[in-house]
């Protein structure tokens, strides 16, 4: 499913992956379509299946971070937001009926290992996002300790941007802030020892947060997926050289072997980066709530 349809509701929204539906007053529709992004840019190819697994794991992580964190789902069922059976087959294990929230306009990344544009920072500077770091660590090594290294949310077809703590908290309040900072870090520490004891190092991972009416901060959008974390198998890691993984960097990967820009259009990918790309996500679903 490139893009979703859902007949006798008002679309509000159409994001890099998701489909965003007005249900009543009070909540929102959410689709996961199988549309995939890489560096910011929706590629023309859907992977199948992936919407499925983004929704399964994301409801497991919700499910067992209620302690740390309020999630955004809601209590209406689907079959009242889509009466129409047919319809409703075509999202019922895609799509999820969340409260309405503001959301902050921060995407929250956590950082536990070195890698990526973290690795390339380090590299030029010492630092990670403006954090000083010690001399000496190598690609894909761990951290000495989990960073908060904040990003823009970046419109369709722009490009996030990392900033500073105090840009954040100029924002959106020093206490806000600070509260975003404190649960990403405890969401990621408690999800990367969760993965860890099933075989999976979450070196990375970002999340969106929204607050209510009573200004109670609330984790929505998607949790410690494949799309939104990088996923490395133990038994293959290796500090200084980059892991497989099981998540959306094998595609990355594929497409920095072209000779492309990283602005739209995005280049059409191979059937069999398609069908890797779509066996890593299920693979990553099997193992993290197996």
């Amino acid at each position: 499913m490139h893009e979703s349809s859902v007949p006798g509701l008002r679309r509000v929204h159409q994001g890099k992956v998701r489909d965003i539906y007005e249900a009543d007053e009070r909540h929102l529709l959410i689709v996961t379509t199988d549309r995939l992004s890489a560096f910011d840019v929706v590629l023309p190819d859907p992977i199948p299946g992936k919407g499925q697994v983004l929704t399964t794991i994301s409801n497991y992580w919700f499910d067992r971070t209620r302690h740390i964190v309020p999630n955004h789902l809601g209590d209406v069922p689907l079959e009242r937001v889509v009466p129409d059976a047919a319809a409703r087959a075509l999202i019922a294990d895609r799509s999820m009926v969340v409260r309405r929230l503001r959301a902050l306009p921060v995407e929250a990344v956590v950082r536990g290992y070195l890698i990526g544009s973290g690795w390339k920072d380090y590299q030029r500077t010492g630092e990670v996002c403006g954090i000083r770091l010690p001399a000496g660590l190598q690609l894909a090594g761990r951290l000495p300790r989990p960073l908060f290294t904040p990003a823009t949310k970046a419109e369709r077809g722009q490009h996030d941007e990392n900033v500073a703590f105090d840009a954040v908290a100029a924002t959106i309040g020093a206490d806000l802030a600070a509260r975003v900072r404190d649960t990403a870090i405890a969401l990621y520490e408690y999800a990367a020892a969760h993965a860890l004891a099933r075989g999976i190092i979450i070196a990375d991972t970002k999340f969106e947060f929204g607050v209510d009416d009573a200004g109670a901060l609330t984790l929505i959008d998607e949790a410690l997926t494949p799309d939104s974390s990088r996923f490395w198998p133990v038994d293959t890691y290796r500090p200084g050289t980059s892991p497989p993984s099981f998540d959306k960097q094998f595609v990355r990967d594929y497409l920095e072997t072209l000779d492309w820009n990283k602005t739209p259009p995005a280049p059409r990918l191979p059937a069999d980066v398609i069908a890797k790309t779509s066996d890593k996500y299920r693979e990553a679903l099997r193992r993290l709530t197996s």
